[in-house]
């Protein structure tokens, strides 16, 4: 018989799960140990020990009468290994006990922290301006200036339809037209002038800072500050510190972009003893103080969805003047005399040669962005400066853009705002280098037509002759007479509601670039900043982008066509699919001479 000192240790491992635990909840005890163990003996300080016996190496132990802090649980072990020797071994273990509910951790990240910039003030203002310029507010001012009557309109409704009167009545005295019976017509003109006049610029002022956002909707806006919640007062006081004097009248406040292109004239000679330096400045004194906030890129993407050329249709069928190709979709076009459209088209194709050409808006839009329009009306231009390296530099911010947006959205990675910088700075030099001559009044003009042809294609007569899908939610009642008009005349069938994406997201990120003091600017949180507020405007403009021309601005070969060029071509396309699907209706030989008549016609071209 071996002695008890010849008898190996028992070894015995003492495991409690959780190993922390809340006041209440149950912890497992388990004894592991060597040899055979023929009895189990468990003690706690404090609680309470399930029901068990001398056989169990693990057992429950309910801590609902332990004390909140440390409690030790103790397991004893014998090992018989024969009757007459036995081993005995004690082990203790210290479990925490927690007094309340345990707390779970959660682990989450977060995106890099944002510093706010004064600048942020400049985009709220374009936005707000840009929606103030929309379609809609327009028709709700004409409809309320021209159309209804003052009754039963609330005390804000009727201030703004009294500012409209006062702001029209100065507009008709200072203008006429040379054609009799045409009132309908100039009420529509000048309200629409007035319109601008009054919705077009923000006042640069540090003493009046809510004008630039009256009106403004701060939930629309909270999503954009990324650094947390922003009210009124707060971009208020950005926008005060975010505008600068004007260095030869420190009374006067202008946009930093503007401060500093007249800094940079103070020493030019012979600008005259006037207190900005030139003489008659109150023009300057105007526009320096008051910036008009539209850009003719809306007007080009405008006209690209074939909203002029469905007026051009139109007024050409008014005049009894048919088509060179049969049939003529618009040959049963009746408007009685009666209804005012009648009346307002009279007006419209009168006032003619007082609107501005096509040739004329695309010599501008070559001058601003290097791109133009293709159509049997536009004649080949011969521009005397254009901006041919404009394309390529705003695709390529796109670009930087959508990776921008990719880091972003990676949290583990802080997104660089370095290259966003670089290229903010590129589209910026050229979009100033285009801000000569015309700048300014043939924007205003062509913003104006627009909005009329607009308001007349929105007409119920209009749409009582031209029915829009009625299943389709257009976002302006203009759209969908649009749309019909290209189905019914066999032009593009992109919905014309891409082409106003492109428009009012094109022309909100151009502004937020043209009027920034870009080249001023060395910190990358600017840039940053400027990407994540204009985040929904980019990536809409893209997508739009795409529908319309079926080119991809996030690939990594950049494209730098003309978008005139993508829309003539996918123009082509369609036409041969219906040209195609029209050959196989007719079958054998019908279809063969269908074909050949197909191949003798003349390439489709876009319908100017």
């Amino acid at each position: 018989m071996a002695s008890l000192n010849q008898l190996p240790p028992l070894q015995v491992t003492l495991t409690a799960t959780p190993t922390e635990v809340t006041r209440g909840e149950r912890v497992r005890l388990r004894a592991d140990a060597t040899g055979k163990i023929d009895l189990y003996e468990w003690y706690v300080s404090d609680g309470e020990l399930a029901r068990w016996s001398t056989d169990d190496a693990e057992v429950v132990w309910d801590t609902r009468g332990a004390p909140a802090g440390v409690v030790t649980a103790t397991v004893m072990v014998t090992d018989r290994e024969k009757r007459t020797s036995t081993q005995q071994a004690e082990v203790r273990v210290k479990i925490p006990v927690i007094d309340g509910p345990r707390t779970s951790l959660s682990v989450h990240l977060e995106p890099a922290g944002v510093a706010r910039t004064d600048s942020q003030a400049l985009w709220t203002a374009i936005r707000n301006s840009s929606e103030s310029l929309g379609f809609r507010e327009y028709q709700e001012f004409v409809d309320l200036v021209l159309c209804r009557s003052g009754k039963g309109l609330d005390r804000e409704t009727r201030q703004l339809r009294a500012e409209g009167r006062a702001e029209l009545k100065a507009v008709r005295e200072g203008s006429a037209l040379p054609y009799p019976d045409v009132d309908a017509y100039w009420l529509l003109k000048t309200a629409t002038e007035a319109f601008m006049r009054l919705r077009c610029g923000i006042l640069v002022d540090p003493r009046r800072p809510g004008e630039p956002f009256e009106g403004i909707d701060l939930s629309a806006e909270q999503h954009r500050y990324q650094d947390g919640p922003v009210t009124q007062d707060e971009i208020e006081k950005m926008w005060q510190a975010f505008i600068e004097p004007i260095p030869q009248d420190p009374n006067l406040y202008t946009l930093p972009y503007f401060a500093r292109i007249l800094d940079g004239l103070r020493d030019v000679p012979g600008r005259g003893a006037s207190r900005l330096g030139f003489p008659c400045d109150a023009i300057l004194r105007y526009k320096l103080t008051h910036p008009c906030l539209i850009e003719l890129l809306w007007n080009y993407w405008t006209e690209e969805s074939l909203l002029v050329q469905s007026m051009i249709e139109i007024s050409r069928r008014f005049q009894n003047m048919r088509r060179r190709t049969e049939p003529d979709p618009l040959a049963h076009l009746e408007i009685a005399p009666l209804l005012p459209l009648a009346n307002l088209l009279w007006g419209y194709i009168q006032d003619d040669q007082h609107r501005l050409t096509v040739a004329r808006r695309a010599y501008e839009y070559d001058h601003h962005y290097g791109i133009t329009l293709i159509g049997r009306a536009v004649p080949r231009l011969r521009g005397a400066d254009s901006r041919s390296k404009f394309l390529e530099a705003f695709h390529s911010l796109l670009k930087l853009c959508t990776t921008f947006f990719t880091q972003a959205d990676d949290m583990t990675v802080t997104p660089d705002g370095f290259p966003v910088l670089n290229g903010l700075k590129e589209v910026h030099l050229l979009l100033t280098e285009g801000q000569h001559n015309q700048y300014g009044d043939l924007p205003w003009t062509a913003r104006q037509e627009m909005l009329m042809q607009q308001w007349l294609l929105a007409r119920p007569e209009m749409r009582s002759f031209l029915p829009a899908r009625a299943m389709v939610a257009y976002p302006e009642p203009w759209m969908g007479t649009v749309d019909v008009m290209k189905k019914l005349q066999g032009w593009t069938d992109t919905p014309t509601l891409h082409f106003h994406n492109l428009a009012t997201f094109g022309e909100r990120v151009l502004l937020s670039i043209r009027f920034g003091d870009w080249n001023s600017v060395i910190e990358r949180d600017e840039a940053a900043n400027w990407a994540r507020y204009w985040r929904a405007e980019i990536q809409g403009y893209v997508h739009a982008y795409r529908a319309a021309t079926g080119v991809d601005l996030t690939s990594d070969r950049l494209d730098v066509t003309m978008p005139a060029v993508h829309l003539r071509r996918r123009t082509a396309q369609q036409a041969t699919r219906a040209g195609r699907g029209r050959a196989a209706i007719g079958g054998g030989v019908g279809a063969g001479m269908a074909g050949r008549r197909l191949r003798q016609a003349p390439r489709p071209d876009r319908p100017y």
